[in-house]
């Protein structure tokens, strides 16, 4: 008995690492409740209450006001109740935004992603969004949407419009499984679209073999709002004429991004600008990002399991 009750404590305190270094790349400290919600297996409420008092006790964690942190460092709470608070308002900024593109021809659902939909921001940030397309019309949509953000340029109001992720309603489920992915599922923001994205969440089920006590979830999402100009072009763009163009567009556009990544040209953080392309599906490509934050992530993880330090290293 006594030694299953030791191997219950030791598991929840190795979750509760695991947890804190995971959000830790991205210098961001965590409450109880988050703990909770983002830890790889469930545990009572309790015990996870214990757990933190012991990794406290032997300062393997540290805590500053509600929130936890695998640093001696209040300047890390610091920059997440800033970060918090400059969340607020470009969050209503974005919802401005998805309302906008939710006018547009084949647009089925927006949402926030990234840094944003975990409400922090700082100075640098985008507004990042995640964009839902009916069935065989992304590149249409993309293309029409794509306009819009060439015309934000003039008024230098492009970080407004950083769509970066389409998926349409015959390609829901995202392909690459791991915790970056299952955690940027699960913590979309949905602005618009209840319909579409009530399915992606249905098919995108596989995310709580990671995030177990993370159920996905839409409560301010709006419908979309149906123009008698996007029905008229839904209207004449629904059959072969549709199909054709959508397809010849996504040639075009993944024929350029092919262009940029073979001239290495790079972003504004200084990666090289590269782009998975499909018919069903247009995302920047994850690849090496996603393989060095997990990589990191396990070596953290492993670092904290033989009680070894671990430094202040972010994702970017």
């Amino acid at each position: 008995m006594i030694s299953s009750l030791n191997s219950s404590a030791l598991c929840i305190k190795t979750d509760i690492l695991s947890t804190l270094a995971y959000f830790d790349l991205f210098n961001y400290p965590l409450t109880q409740s988050e703990i909770v919600l983002f830890s790889p297996n469930t545990h009572h409420k309790r015990a996870y209450g214990e757990a933190l008092q012991a990794l406290l006790a032997q300062k393997r964690i540290f805590r500053f006001e509600e929130f936890y942190t695998l640093h001696d460092e209040p300047c890390l709470i610091t920059r997440r109740r800033k970060g918090n608070g400059k969340a607020k308002g470009l969050l209503s900024t974005a919802d401005r935004i998805a309302a906008l593109l939710a006018c547009f021809p084949f647009v089925r659902g927006v949402a926030v992603s990234g840094s944003l939909s975990k409400n922090y921001a700082d100075d640098d940030s985008d507004i990042d969004l995640f964009i839902i397309t009916a069935r065989n019309r992304l590149w249409l949509a993309r293309t029409l949407m794509h306009c819009l953000k060439k015309a934000s340029y003039l008024v230098n109001k492009q970080q407004l419009f950083c769509m970066n992720y389409f998926v349409d309603e015959a390609a829901l489920e995202i392909c690459e499984k791991n915790i970056y992915t299952a955690t940027e599922v699960v913590t979309l923001l949905p602005l618009r679209g209840i319909a579409a994205f009530n399915s992606f969440y249905a098919h995108n089920g596989w995310t709580r073999t990671f995030l177990p006590n993370h159920s996905m979830r839409i409560s301010h999402v709006k419908d979309n709002r149906r123009t008698h100009l996007r029905q008229f072009a839904e209207f004449c763009l629904d059959h072969g004429l549709g199909n054709f163009i959508d397809t010849m567009l996504m040639k075009l556009t993944s024929f350029r991004w092919q262009q940029k990544t073979t001239r290495g040209r790079r972003n504004a953080r200084g990666v090289v600008m590269s782009m998975s392309a499909s018919k069903h599906i247009a995302k920047p490509d994850p690849a090496t990002f996603q393989e060095k934050l997990v990589r990191l992530h396990e070596k953290k993880v492993s670092h904290l399991a033989a009680h070894e330090p671990v430094n202040v290293q972010s994702a970017y």
